[in-house]
């Protein structure tokens, strides 16, 4: 069956099916700006959804049938199962149809420099400060990123330069179907093992995905990483590589941290300092983040002292250890971290924030994730005082009747951690007030829609001094 070109669509109506994902709300803005004609569909009213209604895209919330009629393209994620009756309509009614990453793809493919960043973690804060360099260092970009950042004015930004640059997700091998002249690769660790097989799988994934660099492209990876390591090492293209250790080609040198953990370093390309870095995002992984972000930017031309200083003034993508409120004097953070290592690495910059206790709020993500990780979720919130577990967020997954949040409660406490299994967001909110106390410090985390529960204690608290307020 012919793959539909985007390109063939513009002035026509393309509709899009869990139009309210942060990659799919993007791609709907890109979509706008080439001409097309949207409609779409989410199971839940957002942000995201309510922005593109003020851009004049018609959005229901929920799936039905009847969505679908009159589209002439439908656009789907790979979250949107075939059952779904939105597609069922669709086939029913011989509609072409798009998966996500094949459009960002099409999307991608023609642009002399096509950025993909790739890995397990940090996918999201390396390309965003990697956006913020390349706008301030002239190259104004076409931006797509898995998040949302105040700089480019949420997750997408539409530029008038040779660059494209996009977060490359490695779910379902969906970044497969991306077209990169440049590939970042952060690091390889175990995760989605409801598709992959075993971390082997997971790094010949990646392998594939930098085999589709061209031999004229550039690869940027972690040099401190074994796997990526040995991955750049089949690579015929230029090879760039970023870390701590000495082979590495950028290195931090005169690494220091301040005592809330935001670290300051000379940036060394091959030993000569490029230029002076002060992060305003705290965290050892963030000086990773950084590197790989100068790396790139420089490999493609940017002028390192601008770099640096671009990087100098990032101040983070939201849902990313984000301060989302005060109540009560306790603080309330979020994070998107949704596996036991993110949780680990954003616990250990909590822990050296000013603080009384230390709160950690999971939301477990999928259960196939929970059942393959189970021994790491059981002690990767050590370093909070208490630790609250919400019940699995299924997102694309069925309930297969076999795990529970109330089984990683109990590991926990079996490994040392105080843990609570606190089910429903209502339960967690009951549960925090009746026990936080002033100078406490709240850590959701989760990339389901845990950072709801952070947006529902705000706006209790707003409700209830209006009230006091009115007497």
């Amino acid at each position: 069956m012919t793959v539909p070109q985007i390109r063939d669509y513009r002035g026509k109506r393309v509709h899009m099916i869990g139009i309210g994902g942060s990659s799919m709300s993007g791609l709907a803005r890109m979509l706008l700006a080439d001409g097309c004609l949207l409609s779409g569909s989410d199971n839940l009213e957002t942000y995201a959804t309510k922005a593109l209604r003020e851009q004049g895209v018609p959005v229901t919330i929920g799936h039905r049938a009847e969505n679908v009629h009159g589209a002439e393209l439908v656009v789907y994620t790979i979250a949107i199962l075939p059952d779904n009756p939105e597609r069922v309509e669709a086939e029913r009614l011989g509609l072409p149809t798009l998966e996500r990453a094949i459009l960002l793809g099409q999307l991608m493919d023609g642009y002399p420099t096509a950025i993909g960043v790739c890995g397990t973690h940090g996918k999201t804060s390396t390309t965003s400060m990697l956006a913020q360099v390349l706008v301030e260092t002239g190259a104004d970009p076409t931006v797509h990123i898995g998040g949302t950042l105040d700089y480019i004015g949420g997750n997408t930004r539409i530029g008038m330069g040779d660059v494209f640059l996009t977060e490359a997700c490695e779910f379902n091998g969906s970044f497969l179907h991306l077209r990169p002249t440049v590939a970042v690769l952060t690091n390889i660790d175990e995760d989605h093992l409801d598709y992959y097989k075993d971390i082997d799988d997971i790094q010949n994934a990646f392998g594939r995905f930098l085999a589709l660099l061209p031999a004229e492209g550039c690869a940027v990876g972690n040099g401190d990483d074994e796997r990526v390591l040995a991955l750049l090492g089949m690579l015929r293209c230029r090879v760039v590589t970023f870390g701590r250790g000495e082979i590495c080609d950028w290195r931090p040198l005169n690494l220091r941290y301040d005592p809330e953990g935001y670290a300051s370093f000379d940036a060394a390309l091959r030993g000569v300092v490029q230029g002076h870095v002060t992060l305003k995002v705290a965290g050892f992984f963030h000086v990773d983040n950084a590197l790989a972000a100068l790396a790139c930017a420089c490999a493609q031309g940017a002028e390192p002292a601008g770099a640096c200083a671009a990087i100098s003034d990032f101040t983070g993508a939201h849902r990313r250890f984000e301060l989302t409120g005060f109540i009560d004097g306790v603080k309330l953070y979020h994070d998107y971290g949704h596996n036991p290592a993110e949780m680990r690495n954003v616990l250990s910059v909590a822990r050296l924030q000013p603080h009384n206790r230390l709160w950690a709020v999971m939301q477990p993500h999928t259960y196939s994730r929970v059942k393959r990780l189970f021994k790491d979720y059981l002690t990767c919130t050590r370093d909070a005082d208490i630790t609250l577990v919400t019940d699995i967020y299924a997102a694309r997954e069925k309930d297969p009747g076999d795990i529970h949040a109330a089984q990683i409660v109990a590991g926990m406490r079996e490994n040392g951690v105080e843990a609570v299994h606190t089910p429903t967001f209502e339960d967690t909110e009951r549960y925090l007030r009746a026990h936080w106390q002033p100078g406490d410090l709240v850590l959701t985390m989760g990339c389901g829609n845990i950072d709801q529960l952070n947006e529902q204690m705000n706006e209790h608290e707003a409700q209830r001094a209006a009230h006091v307020a009115r007497g």
